[in-house]
């Protein structure tokens, strides 16, 4: 029996060293989250518990997809300084957004920002860290989103609004109007598909010089979901970076993580075809620009996993969080019908004929339009959590706070939007804040204040570069549909709306839901179209 006795004694040392590591093992936990309690530098700032010894609190959230209403939850509860990670802060103010965004900030972008690029070389605009890096990549886009190339560029996106339009409304044309000559309704349309097909298809034709037909055909409509599996699966692994350098995320997050695949060899295989393309083209599309530009500092464009990097990004950030805001804007009309009337009224008295409907200083001179859109991106912004900046040595004074190296700060877009102390009635639908004499109470100072916290495209040097061009396709589109149809909300469809049975923070009905995954996923409203003059 030696050879049994040998084995016995081999199982009780392997099973003293397992217990033994467990031992070590929850002996480290249970002192990292005593020092994270008591001895760390963020000790002092409220916020949920488990948030302050975890950042799996963040990642639960984010799968979740209610991580921009956790934030607002938050700071209802605990104020305007909260510790949603265990080296954390997220500031609701908009001293505190200047401070940390602003030009001069002595912040850096976070390791959150490392998950994005599929590989290490593949960091573009968005997720570079290095303050270097992207100053040149901006310098080279920036080329793409001249106001000269967004000229150019612009029948590109009338034509794909021309679509978009005539999709909307009654079909056949035969029977467009009832038989007392009324005109009729259309079918009820999910405006955040339709909203997705159009901001697609214009970046498609902007980005890399063909249609990609979502308005007309079925076949490329799921890159929509593939879409908004990438961002998701960004915003979890963002929360906890240590889940993409163990590989947990095929294992934990297996069913987002392919579809994130998929999408990425999607967007690669786009730009290989727009690169084989190169420079012998009559369309001056951001390809062209992207090849032909260079650094006017180094000399250098973009190399070809750079030119992929890119790609990524401007079909995200491009379509994605345009989509959301205009669908936003469909909904919060179609539950305000007099803040609907209103812009009806006054885009039917600016324009004679819809094509007069372009960029330039006659749409700029609609304000109740562009109130309109920004209420909703308020309301809704596309981007509804925080974008983590790390502190750099030396430190960081926040609203008097001494914030020390290496702390990860941030200002939550949600939740600074619906802060009451720069937005009475936060959760109201009033285009006329915007506007000074818009109500009684519409001074230039409110509305000052307002745009103070107004941040649906981040604001300082790594502001949204594509502002401009959003607000073209979001003015455009809005004011063409409104200007040719009258809208309604389809009776007894209530996708898109909140709901008192729902978690707190979803139980409005009159606000529009949506999904955080770093940008948003959305359904709804679902809207009828009759044509105008009827």
């Amino acid at each position: 029996m030696p050879f049994s006795n040998e084995r016995s004694e081999l199982i009780g040392a392997f099973l003293s060293y397992v217990l033994l590591s467990l031992s070590i093992f929850i002996t480290y936990l249970l002192s990292l989250a005593l020092y994270r309690l008591t001895f760390h530098p963020l000790a002092r700032y409220p916020g949920p518990f488990l948030a302050k010894i975890t950042d799996w609190y963040s990642v639960y959230h984010a799968w979740k997809g209610d991580r921009h209403l956790e934030f607002w939850r938050c700071h209802e509860k605990y104020g305007p300084v909260v510790r949603f990670g265990p080296s954390s802060l997220s500031i609701n103010t908009n001293t505190a957004l200047k401070t940390i965004y602003g030009h001069k900030s002595n912040v850096k972008k976070s390791q959150f920002y490392t998950v994005f690029p599929p590989t290490k070389d593949t960091f573009n605009t968005h997720s570079s860290i290095d303050k270097a890096s992207h100053a040149r990549k901006r310098r080279v886009l920036s080329h793409a989103f001249s106001d000269n190339a967004l000229k150019s560029m612009e029948k590109y996106i009338l034509a794909n609004v021309r679509t978009f339009c005539s999709t909307l409304g009654p079909k056949p044309k035969s029977s467009t109007r009832e038989s007392g000559g009324q005109a009729k309704w259309s079918v009820a349309q999910n405006m955040a598909d339709w909203c997705n097909y159009l901001t697609f298809d214009v970046m498609g034709d902007l980005c890399f010089g063909k249609a990609f037909e979502m308005l007309e055909h079925h076949e490329n409509r799921h890159v929509i979901n593939l879409i908004g599996s990438a961002a998701h699966m960004h915003l979890i692994l963002g929360s906890n970076p240590l889940i993409k350098k163990l590989g947990l995320n095929k294992i934990l997050f297996r069913k987002i993580y392919s579809k994130r695949m998929e999408y990425m060899a999607y967007s690669k295989a786009q730009a290989a075809e727009r690169t084989k393309i190169g420079l012998d083209t009559d369309r001056k599309d951001f390809f062209y620009y992207l090849l032909n530009s260079r650094d006017p500092e180094t000399g250098k464009g973009f190399t070809t996993p750079e030119l992929w990097g890119e790609s990524n990004l401007l079909i995200i950030a491009g379509s994605d969080t345009t989509s959301t805001a205009l669908a936003s804007a469909f909904f919060y009309l179609v539950h305000n019908p007099s803040a609907l009337d209103k812009l009806s009224e006054e885009i039917r008295s600016t324009f004679l004929d819809v094509e007069e409907i372009s960029s330039g200083p006659t749409l700029n001179s609609c304000t109740y339009l562009r109130a309109v859109i920004d209420e909703a991106m308020r309301l809704s912004p596309p981007v509804g959590g925080i974008l983590p900046r790390e502190v750099l040595p030396g430190g960081l004074e926040i609203d008097g706070l001494f914030i020390p190296e290496g702390i990860i700060v941030g200002t939550p877009h949600y939740a600074l939007h619906h802060n009451p102390t720069y937005y009475p009635d936060p959760f109201s639908f009033r285009p006329e804040r915007w506007l000074v004499g818009g109500s009684p109470d519409n001074t230039q100072e409110a509305v000052e204040l307002a745009q103070s916290a107004f941040c649906p495209f981040s604001t300082g040097p790594r502001g949204c570069i594509g502002k401009g061009l959003a607000y073209v396709e979001l003015m455009t589109t809005l004011a063409r549909v409104v200007y040719l149809y009258d809208l309604r909300l389809a009776e007894g469809i209530s996708v898109g709306e909140g709901n008192p049975m729902l978690e707190w923070g979803r139980h409005r009905k009159g606000e529009y839901q949506l999904m955080d995954s770093f940008t948003s996923m959305k359904d709804g409203p679902y809207v009828q179209f009759r044509e105008n003059g009827y």
